[in-house]
């Protein structure tokens, strides 16, 4: 279907999905797929709090954004996941909260105080690190394809007994999936030993889950344990020193990585060394997937020994994974983390070099060059390395051919304190970079800078009092979505986003084919026209279509529109397939300021042709070719003609959820056509598969002389527009 009509349907950017600790199992950090936020416009004043929601403990975790999630009793929203020590989980909308929006979509717990089973407190382990509860630390990981969330929870029961255990929980209501929770446990791992501070990682098919100590309290190992993700069955477990001690996988909230073929990287902290005895403290491992978890590959560094010796941990962080944009013919796959020591380290993932002696003579380089630990984990972006190691400036680090500078290109006038930051990078494309961070301190502090830049510090938010966003959380990590940016701190979610000073003036909303007003239909396509509708052009780049794009939102009788395209001008939208026919009142909001209402009214079918060049109807011959005068259909064959608004269908869909293929959905109303006023026979009518409110009617072009003809559908008792059709005539 290549006919000009499709402007409307062909979209260009992606929706986007944080499932995972830092965007993805390559632990980028980054979000490309962000056409608001700029450096142009993230500035006090313009940019600031949007609101707080509450929660009942320290957020540790990373907060998860999944789009366009049907929440059970709620409809459509996009989702923001936010864990708690206290043990809660949280599903908050994440652009609104506001009426029904103020309170959680839903909320649960990983406790069970009927039973006894408590959070396990820092008191409890002698470690006040992570304070002053543990039941959930390390970020969960959710399936977008199962709408699944998978958590782990550090519990007691009755006081004494400590368990960690694997959670599924149901993301559209906050249901545990049956078979959930699973005991975690192998031969010699104490849960009152261990911390489960590291993310969790997903992938094909298994949940990885990390475990480090309590301070250093021995006995203790680095493990890695396996699970099956769609049933919680153990898939392998993985100790660091199985003849030793120590190597603990903590790596300040970061998680091991992931490759495409299912490699598992990670980094493991202080502990014995000796890879004939198995042992691998201070060491990069490549394992291979579950259920083997076998060591193919490790990288240990020359001074391993010192390390281990005065507590430098090379796995303070956690590796990331580069794309081969990075590389060079002789090392194309790379890996690189850093760690207490303040030295980066390059690695060849085909080749990582093993155990090293007197200088770090396999890495491809090895550059002690940071003067500062670094936690957590680095960001890249356009052949940058990000990187905010304590009591230092946030850095941008080129990296190309294999290399990275000795010297970074640009640094902040800002220098964190104890423990740094991980940064985030927002950007659209290779355009508008920038990178955030929320550095330790009492009080956090969200930060945002030019990623072509440092130096320019674009935003603070301490420099307006109202955007203050609570107490600091260790080692949290900002996550970027749809022109927000989400924040865990203290007791809190803070969310930040574009502040909309003057609302959205929406004019009229029409058919999207016919552009009729008074014409619209539950399911269909419209246009929607006025001023300040957007800060910006955006457009949807797939299906299921997003219900947010931009930071606009259109709620037709308080359900989503999917949004197919934005602009200051113009919305094109699918209006929500849950809606009756009657009146209809329509809001749009753009960045947390709502216009005033539109009001219409909805009709059971209100078909639109879709039109082209010379007032041509979008239809294509049987051998999917545009008809127009060059290539005009012939009487007796089937034609298609696309249309929307096609009224009641076999199937119920959710709203911007492509058409199915087989069965597909077809019309329940009488469809009906005419070609120059002549009957035309309908074969089908229905959706056009794989499109979001597209319909579809085949019909056989009945006898007439050459030229062009009006052409109309009619569904029950609604007509369409009459655009033309060239016929080559008997």
């Amino acid at each position: 279907m290549r006919s000009a009509f499709l402007f409307f349907l062909l979209p260009a950017f992606a929706q986007v999905v944080v499932p995972t600790y830092h965007n993805d199992n390559a632990r980028t950090g980054a979000n490309l797929n962000e056409p608001l936020l700029s450096p142009a416009n993230v500035k006090p004043g313009s940019f600031g709090l949007r609101f707080r929601q509450t929660v009942d403990g320290a957020v540790f975790a990373q907060a998860l954004y999944l789009p366009s999630v049907p929440v059970a009793g709620h409809g459509l929203h996009n989702l923001v996941i936010v864990a708690t020590g206290h043990g809660s989980l949280y599903a908050f909308d994440a652009d609104d909260a506001s009426g029904s929006n103020a309170s959680p979509l839903w909320q649960t717990s990983v406790l069970d105080p009927l039973h006894g089973i408590e959070a396990v407190t820092s008191i409890d382990v002698n470690c006040i690190v992570v304070a002053p509860e543990l039941a959930i630390v390390g970020t969960p990981v959710a399936d977008p394809a199962t709408l699944t969330l998978y958590v782990v929870s550090d519990t007691k029961q009755h006081g004494t007994n400590f368990t960690f255990r694997l959670h599924a929980f149901d993301i559209t209501s906050g249901a545990e999936r049956p078979g959930s929770p699973v005991p975690i446990q192998a031969p010699g791992f104490v849960p009152r030993q261990h911390k489960q501070r590291g993310a969790l990682l997903l992938a094909n098919g298994i949940v990885y889950v990390p475990f480090g100590s309590n301070c250093d309290i021995s006995p203790y190992h680095g493990w890695l344990m396996a699970y099956h993700a769609s049933t919680l069955s153990p898939a392998g477990v993985f100790n660091t020193t199985p003849n030793g001690g120590e190597g603990s996988f903590w790596n300040a909230g970061a998680g091991a990585a992931a490759d495409s073929a299912g490699n598992i990287y990670h980094m493991s902290a202080n502990g014995d060394f000796s890879d004939t005895a198995s042992n691998y403290g201070d060491s990069f491992l490549k394992l291979s997937p579950a259920p083997s978890l076998a060591v193919t590959d490790f990288f240990t560094p020359f001074n391993q020994s010192y390390l281990n010796l005065n507590d430098i941990d090379v796995g303070s962080s956690g590796p990331l994974i580069l794309p081969d944009e990075t590389g060079n013919a002789e090392h194309p796959r790379l890996i690189t983390g850093a760690g207490k020591e303040g030295r980066i380290y390059l690695l060849d993932r085909d080749h990582l070099g093993h155990a090293q002696y007197n200088i770090d003579s396999l890495a491809v380089q090895s550059l002690p060059d940071l003067g500062h630990s670094l936690f957590g984990s680095m960001a890249y972006f356009r052949n940058t390395l990000y990187i905010a190691t304590e009591y230092s400036p946030l850095r941008a680090y080129p990296i190309s051919n294999a290399a990275v500078a000795s010297r970074p290109s640009s640094q902040s006038a800002f220098e964190s304190s104890a423990l740094g930051a991980t940064p985030s990078i927002s950007a659209n494309g290779a355009a508008n970079g920038i990178v955030w961070i929320l550095p330790g301190g009492g009080a956090a502090v969200l930060k945002a800078y030019d990623a072509s830049n440092l130096a320019h510090e674009l935003y603070s938010s301490d420099v307006l009092p109202n955007d203050a966003p609570g107490g600091w959380v260790e080692f949290t990590v900002p996550t970027v979505a749809d022109g927000k940016v989400f924040t865990g701190v203290q007791g809190a979610l803070a969310v930040y986003g574009l502040l909309n000073s003057s609302p959205p003036q929406p004019a009229a909303i029409v058919n999207a084919a016919s552009f009729a007003a008074s014409s619209l239909s539950p399911g269909g396509l419209a246009t929607l026209f006025g001023s300040g509708l957007s800060f910006t052009t955006a457009a949807a780049s797939s299906t299921p279509l997003p219900i947010s794009l931009a930071d606009v939102q259109v709620l037709v009788n308080g359900h989503h529109a999917g949004l197919l395209y934005v602009s200051p001008g113009q919305i094109n939208l699918q209006l929500p397939t849950a809606l009756a026919p009657g009146p209809a009142q329509i809001i749009v909001t753009v960045s947390g300021n709502a216009a005033a209402p539109l009001n219409e009214s909805l009709s059971p079918a209100a078909p639109g042709i879709f039109v082209g060049s010379a007032s041509l109807a979008a239809a294509l011959d049987d051998g999917d070719h545009d008809i127009d005068p060059t290539n005009p259909a012939q009487p007796g064959s089937t034609i298609s003609v696309f249309l929307t608004g096609i009224g009641p269908l076999s199937a119920t869909l959710t709203t911007g959820t492509p058409a199915p293929a087989s069965p597909p959905a077809t019309a329940t109303l009488d469809v009906s056509a005419t070609i120059g006023g002549l009957p035309a026979t309908v074969t089908f009518a229905g959706l056009a598969p794989g499109y979001a409110g597209l319909a579809q009617v085949n019909l056989i072009v009945p006898s007439l002389p050459p030229g062009n003809y009006p052409i109309a559908v009619r569904v029950g008792s609604f007509s369409s527009n009459s655009p033309l059709l060239s016929v080559s005539g008997n």
